[in-house]
């Protein structure tokens, strides 16, 4: 078997503090590296981490630790298969789906940004641009252009 799929009992605890404890917490990945020593977790090679309604799926998961809590979630795609995030959210209907090149969740400030050809779809509204920051707590979501300009920011609001 090409993957390697942990559970509940193998995830480091820090990891286990961003779920929801009420629900089995499954990690895919081809490969696997926990550094006790330095809080970092990484997963590489078609990586998913599923959680109730979270999924997070890119090609290199990393999950960042301090003192043993979990502080952010880096997700990293490639140009042809972007990082995927996709949770439903109390404030929200439907679910919250995005993709980007690189998606970081900030668990403590709940905030999820989307650098790299980023897309938000809220509801049916949808947002695109070269950086997007989405404030859960808020419900509030702020798009910029790219750094180079070339990726203005769209959105599309249905009434």
């Amino acid at each position: 078997m090409s993957r390697i799929f942990l559970i509940l009992l193998l995830l480091p605890l820090g990891v286990q503090a961003i779920f929801d404890s009420k629900s089995e917490i499954v990690v895919q990945a081809h490969t696997v590296v926990v550094d006790g020593r330095s809080e970092l977790s990484t997963y590489t090679g078609d990586a998913k981490i599923t959680q109730g309604d979270l999924l997070i799926m890119a090609q290199k998961i990393q999950v960042f630790n301090k003192e043993q809590v979990v502080s952010k979630i880096i997700a990293t795609g490639v140009k042809k298969k972007p990082a995927y995030y996709k949770q439903n959210q109390p404030k929200q209907s439907g679910f919250v789906e995005a993709t980007a090149q690189k998606i970081t969740y900030f668990i403590d400030k709940q905030l999820v940004r989307l650098e790299g050809n980023a897309h938000l779809t809220q509801d049916s509204n949808s947002f695109s641009g070269g950086l997007l920051n989405y404030d859960i707590k808020k419900n509030k979501i702020i798009a910029k252009k790219s750094k180079d300009g070339m990726q203005r920011v769209k959105f599309k609001i249905k009434l």
